[in-house]
This record gives structure tokens, C-alpha cells and sequence, in this order.
């Protein structure tokens, strides 16, 4: 009888149809399908109802025609959803809203494609569901990879490595943790443990899988399950006591979606999610949602007091296929289905699917749906080119109490937000790039620190750790038969860094290598990196390529690349006393000889008949008194005081460079100087002898690879005697021209070969020891920390002082070049006494000056005060060369002189003038009478 109702309702919409009837009959189909009784459907069913009543009430669109609803129950039933959904396919709808469930949706889109009816899923958010595979699948709501980095977003912001993801094993939670794993490598994190269980598992399986989980190391939880059952997994977390201080609890958006489906959490639920941090819609208020809670509130046919975000979605749905739907009317198009020739043939048979027909104006009608954009109840409706709804967005939630607070948000375009998002859309002086930040965080068991987010295995293992079993220099690591089963310096220092932690570190050592040779230090690296260790104790250097797989701690010792030969006498030179200087130096010391002996000449000349004479005389002079303060052996005598205190500065400059000469001097010719034909790692490099390496070394790659040394060249030795017997017999019989090993090994050989042997050169790496661990792993961190404090407080060095002893033989060989005093030394002696005796000239020069234009003026008042006529000399250089090549003594006495002699005119022409003064007078008071008389 059912399948009778079916055909015969199928053949009728096919009539009317293919009559172009059905905008006509002012009825369009429309199908919805999804599990009405579910945490979703519940909010779904009255929201998907109500909007269509209200498109069917609103006059402004799609005038005379009305939406007829198919609604169709999947059950949370894969296979029933697959078979509800062909059955809604027989009754010519022109689009389906839903599923909610993401298997259901890869099913039957393949369906939709090809019959070209649009699918707009408000609850199916699998990142798989591609636009491209399914090109009729459009996503009504926000894609699970926005809210995947969502989450990597927070775990990197509380600075968490490791994660264990709980999940539902279906198309929905594997495809979305996928998607975490792959946004957590991005933030140099990873998921350690994947803790998945069946849709529908009892709850013995989800005890099963968290007591496997609380086994292991995190103790960061991702929680991405369906919320109808998703509590069962917080319940079961709380009976094993793992929702207690210490553990932290993500939840997706499941968990809102749960609690906001009514007005107040219940105690019973509110009491398993203490702490927990969840992620929930973001959808900005506005009057359109304000209107839908008022219309939510007076519908009677609902079966929760409040809704979740999916009902917004699902309403925005209905608007938003009505608002295409009208579009596509008004341009005359004529809504018509066709049989699929595929089907024709299938009539007759068992399944019969020939009533499934094609939607014409499907791809018309996907077009208008992916280009709208306007606002609904949810906010902006708008797709991206992969049909994504833009403005992706979530508030990040804290259960704690009876309820939950908002501690911040976050948006696919800003990241972490504490402001909500749209503030960040509209106000353009908040695009600037912030750093990160959401509020305090309540955690389970009510602490607000950030808990650190790990412990060790709870699975009675200790930690494994790797040690060399060195055969060449045991000081470092080697085997012990105590009950570490290892000693020497590394482990010590190790030790001392575990026991600086705030936490027990069981550990295990387990030793690496036969005890006949040095084992391969990157094999053993490679081990770690492969799992097979938790860590690896030892003399580790720290490399670039090591480091691309593993993490180091911080450097415990310090370490680099040097290159030892064997010493031999060096041959004596006959220059070797110019070698203490550089030719700059020498350059500019002999040319400071003649300089302060000229200004001393200078100075001394006027004064001082030691210092004069014929031109020849006074040449010798400089040279002599100039190269004779080398020794102090300077007989001339200086009697100015410019001359004495530019000579006494000069004479502490001679001081410094005797004493530096002849302590440099010392140090090359007194000391036996070690030489080598191998002066560092390039004349090693271009002389093609052959090289030592130390067995198990770095160093072997090191210089095939990078410094591009023939492997034939290149000699492993296995223990310290090697060492010595292959540097002694040399390459010309057999052994090595030099050894290249790292720093602390060759101090350690250095001191016990009794000074045979010396480093050339300087180190031509630097890197450093280090303890290995797991990439990611929190300990390396937290040991970190540990040796900064054994260094800052002095254990560090106590340790090494113990182990490695030192002998005080030298490491560097005499090396003429770093004997070799350079100009850098003194140059600012040579500074300051080129100043001073600059300033002693101008002095001097400046009251010679003063001189000569005194004694110039003098004689032409003598010459103006003889003459009838006067006449000017005319001055010259010739004249001031005169004037300053004549001794003091005879200027001053001149001076004297003319000043003696100007007074005696000026006294003279005072008293003729006077004379004659007295002989007017005399004549006035003669005619005076004369004048009276008359």
C-alpha cells in the first residue's frame, strides 16, 4: 500500500512538472532531512518550520507561491538516512535542507550531483565535504577546519606540545581530528595518542579508551564527539578521576550546542564539566535574532525552552534558498524536472529509482545560492569561493560553577580576540595585528595556574634513556657497574638536573654500544627520533641536522671543531727581531721618531746652541737626538718648556714600546717555537694529507659533506694511543697530518701527551653538548631550565672540575702572528703625543708671531722718526725665516734695546716741545705791557 502511494504521488508531480505547473500551482517543494529527535533536531525541526511560514506570510517574496515542506526523519541511522533521503528524491523537491549528520551527507550528495539538486547542510560541518567533489553540497554553517585551528590556536597560546584527541570514528571525528593534526604540526605540535571509539559505543568502551589515554604522557584532552553522547564521555572521565587538578579539557563545539538547547545546565551535567574549555558559534546580536528568540519563545510545537546555533542556521537556510528561488522565478524560469536516462532502464526491477528526476534549473538555482549575501538571524549570509560562509568565527567558553563565562573569541581572520569579532570587522583602528590574549581560565579542580599540561607514563615504564659506552675518554660517559649502570661527567650533570625539577623523573639508563669502539653518535640520535628512546645522555654535540628530529636541551658544555698536529722546532730567522712588530707599527714608530725630533728642534732652536749650527749640523741633529731617545742616549739637553714636556710625554711613549718590544721579542725567540706546515683546518684542507677522526665522531660527515674532503683521506682512531702513534709517524708513514676532534676531547688528550702535541689555528665550529629527547618532548624545556640554574649557582663548573682535569699545558701553539704587536695597541699613545706636541708648536708659533710683529714695528717707528720721507719696508717670509732662525737671547736684547732707545725719544721730543712752549710765554708776557699801555 505505501509503495502504491508512493508511485502514484511521484506520477503526479511528474504531470505537473512536466506541465510547468508547479510555480503555476503556486506550490514548490522543498525537502528537509535530518533526525528530528536529537539534541539538533530538536532546535532544528521549529526553526526549518518557521521560516517557512514566514517566507509563505511575507508578500515581498516569491509572490504566489508557496514552499511546501517534505520533512523526512533520518533516525541517527546512516543507512535509514541514505533511504529517507532516496525516498525524498521521488517527490520532486527543488532543494534539501540538511543532513545534520556529515556520513549521511558524503552519501547521498553523490545522489544530488546527479540529479542537480542543491543540498544546504546547516549541521554536516566534515571538512572532507569538498566543493569540488561534491559540487551541489552547499554548507550552511561554519566548516569543522575553522574550528579545528580554532583549537591549535588555543593550545599554542597556553603553550601545549602534546594532545591526546578523544573522537567518534566516523566520517564526522576522524576527518575533523585530521584536520587538527595537521594545524597543530603548524604550531610545532602534534596529537600523541588518538582515543577513538564507534558512534553509539556503551560506556564501557568510552572507560576503555580514557583509562588507555590517562596511561600516557598528556594530559590535554580534545574532545570531538556528537552531543548526543557527548556527556558520556565527560562522565566517564569524572568516575576514573580525570577531571581533577592537572587535566585540561577542549571541547568543540558539541557541548554548547548542548547546553545552550536549554536555559539553565542541570547539576548533574554542570558537575562533569567543571573547567572544561569549549568552543560555541559565534553569532553577533542584532533585532533579527532578537525577533527570532521572541518568536522562539511563543512557539508552542518546541520541544526545548531555548535553541542552539544550528536553529539560526537552519532558518537562514529556508530565507536563503526562498531569496534564490525568487530570483530565479522572476527571470521566467520555468521550474520543470526530466527523467534521468540512466533510471529509464531500471523499470521493472526490484529497486526501482526511475521516479528520481532531474532538477533542470539545479545549476541556475546553485548559482543564485552561492552568490547571495545578505543578513540573517545568524548574521552575514555569504560564501567564499570554496562555498565556505565567510567571517568564520567562535566563542571560546569556561564551564565553571553553574553555567559558563565567555574568556574570549576567535575569528579565521584575527585569531584569538578578547573583543568580539565584529568589533574587529567595523572599526578599522582595531585591524592592527595584537598579540594573542583571552581571560583567566577556571581548569578542573578550580585551579587558575595554567596547568603544565603533562606527567610522566602512568604505565610503570621508566624513562629510557640511550648512553654512549665509550671506549676514548671515559671521564665523560662510560659503564658503571653501580646501580645507575652509568657514570662519568654527563651523567652527573644530569643527575643534578633532574633533581632540580618539581617533579620525580623515573628513569633507566640503557647503554649504547659493545664496549669495543665508540658507538655512532647519529645512529644513536636517529634511535631517540624513532622512539625507540625517550632520551639520549651523553657527550651529544648539538648539530643543525640533529635538531631537525629531535629536541636539545640547553648546551651543558660548550664545543667546536680544532685541529691538532704534532710540535717541532721551528727554524731560526734572520729577522726575526722585526717579527714583534707589524710593518704598520714599525711604519708609524719611525716616522714619530722624526716628527718629535723635528718639533723638539723646532722648540730648542731659538734657545739652545746644542741645537744649531750649519744646515748640515742641525739635519744630523734631528736624526740623532730623534733615533738616540730609543735608548735614552740623547746628549743634547733641552731648555724650553715646550721642548722638555713634549719630550717627556715622547719618552713614556719610547718606554711603552721598548718594554712591548722587547717582552714580543722575548716570547719568540726564548720560547721554542712550535711550527707546523698545518696552520689551521684551510691548509689542512689544501694540503691532501690524510686526517684523524675520532671514532663515532660528528666530525666524519662534518668534513666529507660540507668541507668537501675525499673520504680516503680520512682516519678513524679508536683510542687515545692511536692518536698519539698516528700524529707521530706522520704521513709520510702512514699516520696523519693532523687530528681534527672537538674542543674538550683535545684539551683532555693535550694535557696527557705531556705538551707533544698543539692545537693550530682557531675552532672553526661552535656548537655544544647536549641532552637528547623526543621531538616535542616537554623535558627537554624543564632540563633546560634545570642546567641554568646548575651554571648560575656554580654546580656546573664543580662537576667539570671533577671529571676533566687540566694540566695547565697550553692548547694553542705560539703562533708568531698572535705575538705581533699591531698599531691597534698603540695607537692611542701615538694619538695623544702627535696633540701635544701639535699644541707645544702652535704655542710656539703664536708667540714667535707676536715677536716679529713687535721688533717689525719697532723699526719702522725708528725708520718713520729718521727719515724726512717716510718709507715702508716691505715684509716678506724671508724676513719672519730671518727673524725665527736668530736666537732668543739676541731678539730679546734688540727688543730691549729699541724700547730703551723709543723711550729716550719720546723723553726728548717732550722736552723740546716743553722748550719752546716756555719761549711763546715769555714773549706774550713781554708785549702784555705794551698792550696795557696802550
Amino acid at each position: 500500500m505505501k509503495l502504491s502511494m508512493v508511485f502514484f504521488i511521484s506520477c503526479f508531480w511528474a504531470f505537473v512538472g512536466v506541465n510547468g505547473e508547479v510555480a503555476g500551482g503556486r506550490v514548490i517543494n522543498i525537502g528537509a532531512l535530518f533526525t528530528l529527535n536529537s539534541v539538533i533536531g530538536r532546535s532544528v525541526g521549529p526553526a526549518i518550520r518557521a521560516a517557512v511560514e514566514d517566507v509563505n506570510s511575507d508578500p515581498t517574496i516569491l509572490r504566489n507561491v508557496k514552499l511546501n515542506l517534505i520533512l523526512q526523519d533520518t533516525n541517527c541511522s546512516g543507512f535509514l538516512g541514505v533511504v529517507e533521503a532516496m525516498q525524498l528524491m521521488g517527490k520532486d523537491v527543488v532543494a534539501v535542507l540538511g543532513p545534520q549528520s556529515s556520513g549521511i551527507a558524503h552519501s547521498i550528495s553523490n545522489v544530488m550531483n546527479e540529479l542537480h539538486v542543491p543540498l544546504l547542510s546547516f549541521g554536516a560541518t566534515d571538512p572532507t565535504l569538498s566543493s569540488l567533489q561534491y559540487p551541489y553540497f552547499l554548507r550552511t554553517t561554519i566548516n569543522d577546519y575553522f574550528q579545528m585551528y580554532a583549537v591549535a590556536d588555543i593550545l599554542a597560546y597556553f603553550g601545549w606540545r602534546e594532545i591526546i584527541a578523544v573522537y567518534v570514528d566516523d566520517d564526522y571525528g576522524r576527518n575533523a581530528i585530521s584536520v587538527l593534526s595537521d594545524a597543530l604540526s603548524k604550531k610545532l605540535a602534534k596529537i600523541s595518542y588518538k582515543a577513538a571509539f564507534p558512534p553509539g559505543a556503551p560506556m564501557s568502551t568510552i572507560d576503555d579508551v580514557l583509562i588507555t589515554a590517562n596511561a600516557l604522557e598528556s594530559r590535554v584532552f580534545v574532545v570531538h564527539v556528537n552531543p548526543d553522547s557527548g556527556l558520556d564521555v565527560f562522565s566517564s572521565a569524572k568516575k576514573l578521576g580525570m577531571m581533577s587538578s592537572g587535566y585540561v579539557w577542549f571541547a568543540t563545539d558539541w557541548l554548547p550546542t548542548l547546553t545552550d538547547s536549554s536555559e539553565a545546565i542541570d547539576p548533574q551535567t554542570s558537575n562533569v564539566i567543571q573547567g572544561v574549555v569549549a568552543l560555541r558559534h559565534y553569532t553577533p546580536d542584532s533585532d533579527l535574532k532578537s525577533k527570532f528568540t521572541s518568536r522562539w519563545i511563543a512557539m508552542k510545537d518546541k520541544e526545548t525552552s531555548t535553541f542552539n546555533a544550528y536553529a539560526l542556521y537552519a532558518y537562514d537556510s529556508v530565507w536563503l534558498l526562498a531569496r534564490a528561488l525568487d530570483v530565479l522565478l522572476t527571470t521566467d524560469e520555468n521550474i520543470s524536472l526530466s527523467s534521468n536516462p540512466r533510471l529509464v532502464g531500471m523499470r521493472g526491477s526490484t529497486l526501482d529509482f526511475s521516479y528520481m528526476r532531474i532538477f533542470n534549473q539545479g545549476p541556475k538555482l546553485l548559482q543564485l545560492l552561492t552568490a547571495m549575501n545578505f543578513t540573517g538571524v545568524s548574521g552575514e549570509i555569504r560564501f567564499n569561493k570554496d562555498k565556505d560562509m565567510i567571517h568564520p568565527a567562535f566563542d571560546i567558553l569556561n564551564y565553571a560553577g553553574n553555567g559558563f563565562r565567555i574568556i574570549g573569541y576567535w575569528s579565521n581572520s584575527s585569531g584569538l580576540l578578547t573583543v568580539p569579532p565584529e568589533d574587529r570587522y567595523f572599526n578599522t583602528s582595531n585591524n592592527s595585528t595584537t598579540t594573542p590574549n583571552l581571560s583567566v581560565v577556571i581548569w578542573p579542580g578550580e585551579p587558575a595556574v595554567r596547568p603544565r599540561g603533562w606527567v610522566f607514563p602512568n604505565n610503570g615504564q621508566p624513562l629510557q634513556i640511550a648512553v654512549p659506552y665509550r671506549v676514548t675518554y671515559p671521564e665523560f660517559v662510560t659503564k658503571d657497574d653501580g646501580p645507575l649502570g652509568a657514570k662519568g661527567f654527563c651523567i652527573d650533570i644530569f643527575e643534578a638536573a633532574i633533581e632540580l625539577l618539581p617533579y620525580p623523573v623515573p628513569h633507566r639508563y640503557i647503554l649504547y654500544g659493545n664496549g669495543k669502539r665508540n658507538p655512532s653518535f647519529s645512529n644513536m640520535v636517529n634511535d631517540v627520533s624513532y622512539n625507540k628512546y625517550g632520551a639520549a645522555v651523553g657527550d651529544v654535540t648539538i648539530t643543525t641536522n640533529r635538531t631537525r628530529i629531535v629536541d636539545f636541551t640547553q648546551p651543558y658544555m660548550e664545543s667546536g671543531l680544532v685541529v691538532v698536529v704534532l710540535n717541532s722546532r721551528a727554524k731560526s730567522s734572520p729577522w726575526s727581531f722585526l717579527k714583534p712588530f707589524t710593518w704598520q707599527m714599525w711604519a708609524v714608530t719611525g716616522v714619530f721618531f722624526l716628527f718629535v725630533g723635528t718639533v723638539v728642534w723646532i722648540l730648542e732652536h731659538r734657545m739652545n746652541t746644542e741645537f744649531r749650527g750649519s744646515f748640515r749640523q742641525q739635519i744630523a741633529t734631528i736624526f740623532w737626538f730623534s733615533f738616540s731617545t730609543m735608548f735614552f742616549s740623547h746628549r743634547e739637553n733641552t731648555v724650553s718648556t715646550l721642548g722638555r714636556m713634549v719630550l717627556i710625554l715622547w719618552l713614556f711613549v719610547v718606554l711603552i714600546i721598548n718594554s712591548s718590544y722587547t717582552a714580543s721579542l722575548a716570547s719568540i725567540l726564548t720560547v721554542q717555537q712550535l711550527s707546523s706546515r698545518i696552520e689551521g683546518i684551510s691548509s689542512l684542507i689544501s694540503s691532501g694529507d690524510p686526517i684523524g677522526i675520532q671514532d663515532g665522531s660528528f666530525a666524519y660527515n662534518y668534513l666529507i659533506n660540507d668541507l668537501n674532503i675525499a673520504e680516503s683521506r680520512i682516519q678513524v682512531l679508536k683510542t687515545q694511543e692511536d692518536y698519539v702513534n698516528a700524529l707521530t709517524r706522520g704521513p709520510a708513514n702512514g699516520g696523519v697530518a693532523a687530528i681534527v676532534d672537538e674542543l674538550p676531547y683535545v684539551e683532555m688528550f693535550l694535557s696527557s701527551s705531556k705538551c707533544k702535541f698543539s692545537i693550530v689555528g682557531r675552532e672553526f665550529t661552535k656548537s655544544g653538548w647536549g641532552f637528547v629527547f623526543q621531538r616535542n618532548s616537554p623535558l627537554a624545556l624543564d632540563v633546560s631550565t634545570a642546567i641554568l640554574q646548575l651554571s648560575e649557582n656554580g654546580e656546573l663548573q664543580r662537576i667539570h672540575d671533577k671529571w676533566v682535569s687540566n694540566n695547565g699545558c697550553s692548547t694553542q701553539s705560539n703562533q708568531i702572528t698572535a705575538n705581533q704587536l699591531s698599531l691597534d695597541s698603540f695607537w692611542g699613545l701615538f694619538l695623544i703625543c702627535g696633540v701635544v706636541s701639535l699644541l707645544a708648536l702652535s704655542i710656539f708659533f703664536c708667540r714667535v708671531f707676536h715677536q716679529y710683529r713687535t721688533y717689525n714695528n719697532e723699526t719702522q717707528q725708528r725708520q718713520i722718526q729718521d727719515a724726512e720721507v717716510p718709507s715702508f719696508r716691505e715684509r716678506s717670509f724671508k724676513d719672519l725665516v730671518e727673524f725665527v732662525d736668530k736666537r732668543e737671547a739676541e731678539i730679546k736684547e734688540v727688543l730691549k734695546r729699541k724700547k730703551k732707545e723709543s723711550s729716550n725719544r719720546s723723553l726728548s721730543s717732550f722736552h723740546n716741545s716743553d722748550g719752546e712752549s716756555s719761549h711763546r710765554n715769555n714773549a706774550v708776557s713781554f708785549t702784555l705791557p705794551e698792550t696795557v699801555q696802550t
